[in-house]
């Protein structure tokens, strides 16, 4: 009998995170490999947010901090969500945690029971169904094809809810398609919520600013006010603010339901840092003048890292809305051999052989609940992305 939990057995560990340590082993081997697979920006954590970690630091805020965030910090995202999204929250109906991951992994260990069925449209961030599987619920995948932009329809939810439906997780832009929903998009969405009022939701907008061309970010409760009452409202500073190292993510949500995840938290990790949150802080409270900036190089090399797929033989790209990752389908190149004698019959073969083969690393569709695909994290240099695209161009010129 085996000494570990048997709920270890129900979840796998993150293929983000292997493919992206993969690359590093090769790369510290000597080999020439280009790694398009991790999710977090190629800037620097702006100087702002950095000085204020620094006095933060200096000043002598290296103590413990409430269990689920400073009340200044809590303040700030109030400010935040009324500025961006028009939605009115107390700092006690708000969490901190160590990054968005444990905000989620908190909420669903606090309300599901065995079960229970969370709705996750796929493809989908690759933690979701595991961190529902670890919580004792079932993840129910919704397959929205490329056909349609990768977007949930009204008539798909209404079909896959059901009496033990406990939350709808929605993520908007798009990790890994950077697809994002409109207000008439979100709104036809809301409306089959609001038939189904034992249904909560559970939003990641965490690339909320990540947005391209004429696209507006729009989350649940700010869409249909009648939802407020049933949806956790998720965000963080890791992508928009480059500070995927801080690990701050935060929600908004019913009181019930926030106090529920701090007792979780006040039992697991406790406070997040209190350096990162008085860099929070600054982020969410001071200048927002890099974002737009910062978007502008993004959605340069969106657009090039489409036209070069889209040149590539047998893959087809389509353009995302926002976040910072394409999710190309290689449905012409399945059944076919590479150089090497490689055969491709599914995505996680095609991306073993640009890896091997090309030193590309980029991530398997399967591993998001969407075959046959693969997510490029365009979050690097233009120049990496340039010669990773012709290197991607060349390995599909190369199949037979």
């Amino acid at each position: 009998m085996s000494f570990l939990s048997a709920t270890l057995s129900r979840v796998k560990p993150s293929p983000t995170i292997a493919v992206t340590n993969k690359a590093r082993e090769l790369k510290a081997a000597g080999k020439d490999v280009i790694g398009l697979g991790a999710g977090e920006p190629d800037f620097d954590t702006p100087d702002n947010i950095k000085a204020a970690a620094k006095a933060a630091i200096d000043a002598g805020h290296t103590k413990y901090t409430a269990v689920d965030g400073l009340p200044e910090l809590k303040e700030a995202i109030c400010a935040k969500f009324k500025r961006d999204n028009g939605l009115d929250y107390t700092p006690a109906q708000v969490s901190v945690g160590t990054g968005g991951k444990q905000i989620l992994y908190n909420a669903l260990v606090a309300t599901l029971n065995p079960g229970d069925e969370v709705l996750i449209p796929a493809p989908y961030w690759v933690s979701y169904p595991d961190m529902v599987l670890l919580a004792g619920g079932e993840p129910v995948a919704i397959e929205c094809p490329i056909e349609n932009n990768f977007k949930l329809t009204p008539e798909q939810l209404e079909a896959a809810i059901t009496p033990k439906t406990k939350w709808l997780i929605f993520n908007s832009p798009s990790n890994p398609t950077g697809a994002g929903y409109t207000w008439d998009e979100l709104k036809a969405l809301t409306d089959v919520l609001m038939k189904h009022p034992h249904v909560w939701v559970m939003t990641d907008d965490m690339y909320e600013h990540l947005t391209y061309g004429d696209f507006e970010f729009c989350t649940p409760a700010q869409v249909e006010p009648g939802l407020y009452d049933r949806t956790l409202t998720c965000n963080g500073v890791s992508k928009a603010y480059a500070m995927t190292g801080w690990r701050i993510g935060y929600a908004a949500g019913p009181v019930e339901v926030i106090n529920a995840m701090r007792k979780i938290q006040s039992q697991s990790t406790s406070n997040p840092c209190s350096v990162s949150q008085y860099a929070a802080l600054e982020a969410l409270s001071g200048t927002q003048d890099f974002i737009p900036v910062n978007n502008e190089l993004f959605k340069r090399r969106r657009d090039m890292v489409v036209e070069m797929l889209n040149a590539a033989e047998g893959i087809n790209c389509p353009t995302p809305e926002g976040a910072f990752y394409v999710y190309p389908s290689v449905a012409g190149c399945i059944g076919k051999t590479t150089p090497a004698g490689a055969k491709i019959t599914n995505d996680e073969e095609f991306a073993t052989a640009l890896l091997e083969e090309k030193g590309v690393a980029v991530v398997f569709g399967a591993a998001f609940g969407l075959s046959p695909n693969f997510r490029v994290s365009y979050a690097t240099s233009d120049e990496a992305l340039k010669e990773a695209c012709t290197r991607i161009q060349d390995f599909c010129a190369s199949l037979s």
